[in-house]
């Protein structure tokens, strides 16, 4: 007899966790206002960002596989119906891969495109990072998404600060973030054979130190061997540690600045999703969101009350009959006094 509502509390917990599962099987969802995001990513993918300064699980990674990484990791973080650009930078201009698409329905793409992002689709070599940030703004003003610009900020040559970009024309059309890849301090930059094999290191006398475009930004005077149709920076080789490679970080905080964009570096996959992810960024809009967690959970909560009360009865028995006892000893020892 006393089995008999145990049994009956048994069938019915498990009937209701039956039920529950059933429900989660049928993906349920619940329209709720959630922020989206509209979102273009633009890669560097000049040779710079091969170079290695990043760790992942014990691995060195280059700048470029990093960024990868980041960016297939933050897609899983993203809202459905939010949305994902593709673009590259390379040279002194940025082409577009594929225009803004859903990040859920198109996850697949994403992820796979963001996969096969390789260095050597550069069609230049140069790396004007202030004129392909001015391009990509320029190309990008016009459509509805935000401009998220990803590079090291290692201008190849160096920039003549003479010739700086002007961003006063596209300032405020659109919005969007510029994120710093790379570490603060400056690593070798890996060589590849016009095969594409790895082939060491650049050294001092592969690259150059400074710009020798157009006029100098020193004065005459202060240049050995001047000329100003022949040797308008002078006569002397260029020496500096151009072939090594560091985050110019405040390089692209003042780009950003110009340019009236965000500015993050990039350390980690939450740390990304988190500077994303603000409010200049979001747009609140009515979606449908997965509640199947809700029914998990109730019919994990039903399968444990399973257990719960045949425990409780026996918890029950054992006070009882403690209790008993207890008071067993007592009557003993009340009648030996």
């Amino acid at each position: 007899m006393s089995s008999k509502p145990y049994q009956n509390y048994r069938f019915w917990l498990l009937s209701l966790a039956l039920i529950a599962m059933l429900v989660s099987f049928s993906r349920p969802t619940q329209n709720q206002v959630r922020p989206i995001y509209n979102y273009t990513f633009i890669i560097d993918i000049t040779r710079s960002m091969n170079a290695a300064d990043y760790q992942l699980d014990g691995q060195v990674l280059s700048r470029l596989d990093y960024v990868k990484h980041s960016l297939r990791g933050l897609l899983a973080k993203l809202p459905c119906q939010s949305k994902i650009g593709l673009g590259l930078f390379t040279e002194r201009r940025s082409t577009l891969l594929f225009e803004p698409i859903e990040v859920c329905q198109g996850f697949n793409d994403i992820d796979t495109a963001l996969a096969n992002v390789d260095w050597r689709m550069a069609w230049a070599a140069d790396s004007r990072i202030a004129s392909g940030l001015l391009n990509t703004l320029d190309i990008l003003q016009n459509i509805d998404t935000h401009v998220i610009f990803i590079t090291d900020g290692q201008e190849a040559p160096p920039v003549n600060p003479r010739y700086r970009s002007d961003f006063t024309a596209v300032k405020g059309k659109a919005k969007g973030m510029v994120i710093g890849a790379g570490g603060l301090q400056a690593v070798p930059i890996p060589k590849f054979n016009n095969k594409g094999e790895p082939d060491g290191f650049y050294r001092p006398d592969d690259v150059p130190h400074r710009s020798t475009f157009g006029e100098s930004d020193l004065n005459p005077e202060k240049i050995v061997g001047y000329n100003a149709r022949n040797a308008p920076f002078g006569s002397e080789a260029a020496v500096g540690g151009e072939h090594l490679s560091a985050l110019q970080e405040n390089y692209l905080q003042a780009l950003s600045a110009e340019a009236g964009l965000h500015y993050q570096r990039l350390t980690n996959v939450d740390d990304l999703a988190t500077a994303l992810q603000i409010s200049d960024f979001a747009e609140q809009k009515t979606t449908p969101v997965d509640v199947r967690w809700q029914a998990a959970m109730l019919a994990l909560g039903l399968y444990v009350l399973v257990y719960v009360w045949p425990m409780a009865l026996c918890l029950k028995s054992w006070i009882t009959a403690g209790r008993r006892g207890i008071k067993a000893i007592s009557k003993m020892h009340q009648t030996h006094v």
